[in-house]
């Protein structure tokens, strides 16, 4: 290190702090990633996956040891199974649109304990926003015809069919994170995903939403649980609390 020059430390955070200035770093690093002009296509995609990825990993077996951690670009160690306390993150959620430079791509950090998803953070740095368990904003009311945020590439032909069924607006999203930050920033009002996902596309997002008194759950109802053997997820519904009957209903 050149004379006089100086480090900073984060010092001892909160789990909350901790996932969201992990999230919003790493959204950062991401743009930096994607700025430089070294990579393009593909190579952009797998360029950020890897940075972000190596940040996150890091940075959580230095600031929490003892926890348990699953990552979508990281080799699943088994030992978490047996761990109450286990951060769960995406480093990059939509990595198509991170490429194309578009806003809805997301960071995802979250803990869940005990299987539920109780801390998180997801990061829209496109937006500059970072929204979190522990400082909700206020959920705009919906409007008198629901949105239903779908696939850009790929509606689920059961989110269509709701939507008909519900006269709701289709608004074609990128990423998961971005989806259901959506409901939460007033932009859509569900969110129905029948297409399969993984542990790491949903924790962190429907820890969110929860935390902002939304309604987040399987499509049948039931609870959300992670850090399972199978880190597969079928289906998803995040919406407003007053919604979710309907969607059930729409969905027999």
């Amino acid at each position: 290190m050149s004379e006089g020059a100086t480090t900073t430390t984060v010092g001892v955070l909160s789990d909350a702090d901790l996932a969201a200035h992990l999230a919003d770093q790493a959204g950062k690093i991401l743009l930096q990633v994607r700025d430089s002009g070294l990579f393009s296509g593909k190579s952009l995609g797998k360029a950020g996956d890897q940075t972000a990825n190596q940040f996150l990993v890091h940075a959580l077996r230095e600031q929490r040891p003892d926890d348990g951690l699953l990552s979508e670009e990281e080799k699943d160690n088994a030992d978490r199974l047996s761990q109450k306390r286990v951060w769960i993150v995406d480093p990059v959620d939509g990595t198509r649109e991170y490429g194309e430079a578009r806003a809805d791509w997301a960071v995802h950090v979250a803990l869940a304990i005990d299987g539920v998803p109780t801390i998180g953070a997801v990061a829209l740095p496109g937006l500059d926003l970072v929204l979190r368990t522990d400082a909700p904003v206020v959920v705009p009311p919906a409007p008198e015809k629901l949105r239903m945020v779908v696939s850009r590439t790929r509606p689920a032909k059961e989110a269509v069919d709701v939507a008909e069924k519900l006269g709701a607006e289709l608004v074609p999203m990128g990423s998961a994170g971005a989806k259901a930050m959506a409901i939460v920033l007033g932009d859509a009002d569900i969110y129905l995903h029948t297409g399969g996902q993984y542990e790491w596309d949903s924790c962190a997002p429907a820890a969110v939403a929860l935390a902002h008194g939304l309604h987040a759950s399987r499509v049948d109802g039931s609870p959300l649980i992670y850090n399972q053997a199978d880190v597969y997820m079928p289906d998803l519904l995040i919406c407003r609390k007053e919604h979710a009957q309907i969607v059930f209903d729409a969905l027999k």
